[in-house]
């Protein structure tokens, strides 16, 4: 299991391109990188696809351990 940011380093892209893949602003995909939003169905099939992975091998949300 791996978290956006992970997965995109992982690819070797930067912030800014990695959005313009995708299709969103560098600050949107900051803010799915640091779980302060998160994707709609509308992105992840084309995340997947960039990124080169499977929706079970990414982390979406936080990992609470309290």
């Amino acid at each position: 299991m791996m978290t956006l940011k992970a997965a995109r380093v992982n690819k070797g892209l930067t912030q800014k391109e990695a959005a313009k893949l995708i299709g969103i602003s560098p600050s949107a995909l900051a803010k799915w990188e640091n779980f302060k939003s998160y994707p709609s169905n509308r992105w992840i099939p084309k995340i997947l696809e960039i990124y080169g992975v499977s929706y079970d091998e990414l982390i979406f949300l936080p990992i609470n351990y309290a």
